[in-house]
């Protein structure tokens, strides 16, 4: 029987990823393993960083949990890209704090 959620909390893929690895790849259904293979291949940075990484984002540049999340999810290169993300709620951002976010995910992100 199918537990009824308590609360609802806002999570990354990379937190998703760890999660479902921390079940156990046997013991997961389809949509579950489904889940994992996407999780696998989208995560930009690992769990515990993109967790540090949202609370430095609403921190610092006082974004919304909802915004650093999916910038995380994504971490767009280019200001047009995190402009996308934070015009959800029809603000101005400026040109300076876009700038900003990019230099800091830079910091973070993967070198391939």
């Amino acid at each position: 029987m199918p537990r009824k959620a308590t609360k609802k909390h806002i999570v990354t893929v990379p937190e998703v990823k760890k999660m479902l690895e921390s079940i156990g790849e046997e013991q997961l259904d389809q949509f579950q393993r489904r889940s994992l293979d996407y999780a696998a291949k989208f995560s930009k940075v690992d769990a515990k960083t993109a967790e540090k990484i949202v609370k430095k984002l609403m921190e610092q540049f006082e974004l919304e949990e909802e915004e650093a999340v999916q910038v995380i999810n994504c971490m767009p290169e280019s200001i047009q890209e995190v402009r996308v993300f934070l015009a959800g709620g029809h603000k101005i951002v400026e040109t300076s704090k876009l700038e900003a976010i990019l230099a800091f995910l830079d910091e973070y992100r993967k070198k391939e």
